[in-house]
């Protein structure tokens, strides 16, 4: 068997927060989980994405240390349309979360923003500035042709 692709961990300072954030994003996350030192989600297709409390990792990895500096990595979150960017933008940044630039049209074609979650990694939202809304998942046998900026 081949390695395959299957998991994005992050580590957390604030479990509850941390997934606060996500579930206002539409993440379905057990509100059991709270309290957890790791959850995880199965995205649509199948990716999962992880999230480990920073005490459970120096338990296993001692010497372990948060990075510093901008995040090198971000995840992408497709929204269905332009209003639809700023008014996450706006939801989340109202209830407390770090915008880090304001929604913008990007020269690739599409409203951009982009926050942090509670412990500093990136969270783009970003829709195709066409006039035709998006669903949140195209239709089966589409090919989904969005792309979270410029390759």
């Amino acid at each position: 068997m081949t390695p395959r692709f299957d998991l994005i961990g992050t580590a957390v300072n604030d479990m509850a927060r941390t997934l606060d954030f996500y579930r206002r994003l539409g993440l379905d996350i057990p509100a059991d989980a709270d309290h957890e030192d790791h959850v995880e989600v199965t995205l649509p297709g199948g990716l999962r994405l992880a999230w480990d409390t920073v005490t459970m990792l120096c338990g296993f990895h001692p010497d372990w240390t948060p990075p510093s500096g901008s995040p090198r990595a971000s995840l992408a979150f497709l929204c269905a349309d332009p209003a639809e960017v700023d008014r996450y933008w706006t939801a989340l940044t109202e209830a407390g979360f770090h915008g880090e630039v304001a929604p913008w049209d990007a020269v690739w074609g599409q409203r951009y923003a982009i926050l942090h979650d509670p412990d500093g990694n990136g969270v783009d939202l970003f829709a195709p500035l066409d006039a035709t809304p998006l669903d949140a998942a195209p239709p089966a046998g589409t090919p989904d042709t969005a792309s979270p900026g410029p390759s």
